[in-house]
């Protein structure tokens, strides 16, 4: 009996394979069990590519800044965007977490092997990152020494890591490797340092039996670290116990991300969670945080004492304390610059360290708690200082290229 010509599968053509079927494949589709075509393999490594972009994060917080302000702003949505004061608590206790474990976790990649692993590399980041600590919120202090407004010293510490390196990022390779290294660097131990203020500084009433359980727990992670285990649940049920230990005992509970951190096995970790957090977390915090009425007049910020104070010290201190504490540990031979590195462009860098976004708004959230008027107030001098820092060391490294670049032309036209 000879076949009926419409069941015959064309030249080329696959049928499928399963019990019965007759089904035609056309020529140039995926079989049953095929591998993924290549064009979804190529926007899948975009998209991965795009999640671990120096850019992305400081992209997507700069984008949820504007709508936080766009909506605080806009009548129609203003009552909405203020009924969000349930999530901000959520984002700010809890999630906030998941940000400061991957804080904890580069803190401890750089300790392991990364630029703070030798002491001869760490000492010129750690070093600025203290001078860019301490002068200023002793600027702050001399805007607010006695004042109702001096528990705010700790805001201007701190830089934002994430929009620093969004912002150096724009210049390209134009600007040498060493210089994003050395940043990256200084903002991690500007993290550390700030950790350590919110955990000792902005802690009211404290719980001693909450703090007790705390330190068994952190025992308990010890141990299992020390018995080397690898699996991760054991890890974040502690780590959980942990958080509301913390949550309980006063002290604020997303150090519990940065004490985990230091414990479990980080293998790949950082990598899988870093889209979570570029993604998720931090624009979550910029909209529920960022968000500020301008019409309440919080936007004169050079009226108030903590306005000047905190621009201050990110503008002119954070910059200031970087440099001067770097070109002092250079000159009595503590460290040394980095390979290829001049103190112009080395300044530029620095300016960024007024980035702070972030860390500064979280400590100005405790800070200033309860006080809605002075906490968005400050909001506005972080992010009118954190523009500013950002345009001085755009201007300083892009005047140094151009001069540089002339200098190399008028070499070549000598030359000929």
């Amino acid at each position: 009996m000879r076949p009926d010509p419409s069941l015959t599968p064309a030249p080329g053509a696959q049928t499928s394979s399963g019990p019965g079927s007759g089904t035609q494949i056309p020529p140039g589709s995926p079989g049953p069990g095929a591998p993924p075509s290549p064009r979804f393999g190529m926007m899948a490594s975009r998209l991965r590519a795009l999640a671990h972009a120096p850019w992305a994060c400081g992209a997507v917080l700069i984008t949820f800044v504007v709508l936080a302000l766009f909506l605080a702003n806009t009548p129609s949505t203003r009552a909405a965007y203020h009924s969000l004061h349930i999530i901000e608590r959520l984002v700010n206790d809890g999630l906030m977490a998941l940000f400061f474990f991957v804080v904890g976790l580069e803190i401890k990649r750089e300790l392991t092997y990364g630029e703070l692993s030798s002491p001869r590399q760490a000492l010129l980041p750690i070093v600025g990152a203290v001078g860019g600590m301490v002068v200023p919120a002793a600027i702050y202090a001399f805007f607010n020494a006695g004042t109702p407004f001096s528990a705010g010293w700790g805001i201007p510490m701190a830089t934002d890591i994430a929009f620093a390196i969004a912002v150096l990022s724009l210049l390209g390779r134009r600007v040498p490797a060493s210089l994003k290294i050395f940043l990256t660097a200084l903002a991690i131990v500007d993290d550390l340092g700030a950790i350590i203020v919110i955990a000792v500084f902005y802690t009211h009433t404290l719980s001693w039996l909450c703090l007790a359980l705390t330190g068994v727990l952190i025992v308990a992670l010890w141990l299992l670290r020390r018995a080397r285990i690898t699996f991760l649940v054991p890890y974040i049920i502690v780590g959980l116990a942990l958080w509301y230990c913390l949550f309980r005992s006063g002290v604020h509970a997303t150090i519990a991300g940065v004490i985990l951190a230091m414990f479990i096995p980080a293998k790949r970790l950082e990598q899988q969670l870093h889209p979570w957090v570029t993604f998720l977390v931090l624009p979550l915090f910029a909209l529920c945080n960022a968000g500020v009425e301008f019409s309440s007049g919080a936007h004169n910020i050079f009226a108030s004492s903590y306005g000047a104070g905190i621009f201050s010290g990110l503008v002119i201190g954070k910059p200031l304390g970087i440099f001067a504490a770097s070109w002092l540990a250079v000159v009595f031979r503590i460290a040394v610059l980095p390979r290829g590195v001049r103190w112009l462009p080395l300044f530029g860098v620095v300016c960024m360290g007024g980035i702070g976004f972030t860390m500064s708004i979280f400590i100005d959230t405790l800070a200033f708690a309860g006080d809605k008027f002075t906490i968005d107030s400050a909001k506005i001098a972080i992010l009118v200082a954190s523009v500013c820092s950002a345009l001085l060391g755009l201007v300083i490294l892009g005047c140094f290229e151009w001069f540089r670049s002339a200098h190399r032309v008028r070499l070549k036209n000598r030359q000929r």
